[in-house]
């Protein structure tokens, strides 16, 4: 298993490309998909620091999300990372529409809890 510097690491240079995609136009694809590993391996990060163990599937890294909100007071991203889940993959597959999102507010919404989580584990 990866240390939590090693999702960290992973998380700020996903979040990188999240900031390069939001300006306009919006590039929904990168937005999307590194938006939502972006938040999956800082939740690792997070959740690797508290020594909380999480399976490597998406729905309980969504649930390691609510835990670490109740548990260590980092913002809860569980409905963030279902819309972002959701978002990915009507960019990527083109099977879905993307819902109706703001591009800002999402890429603030996941460095957020970048930076929240960047905190949590320097102490």
């Amino acid at each position: 298993m990866k240390g939590g510097s090693d999702y960290l690491k992973r998380a700020e240079h996903h979040l990188a490309r999240v900031q390069r995609a939001k300006d306009e136009p919006t590039d929904w694809y990168d937005l999307t998909i590194y938006g939502f590993y972006c938040v999956e391996a800082a939740v690792m990060a997070a959740a690797s620091h508290a020594g909380m163990p999480v399976d490597r599937t998406h729905p309980a890294k969504t649930q390691a999300a609510v835990r670490l909100a109740a548990d260590h007071g980092l913002p809860d991203v569980s409905n963030l990372l279902r819309t972002l889940n959701f978002a990915r993959k009507a960019a990527a597959y083109g099977d879905a529409h993307l819902p109706k999102l703001d591009a800002r507010q999402i890429a603030a919404q996941i460095e957020r809890f970048v930076r929240a989580v960047q905190e949590m584990v320097s102490t």
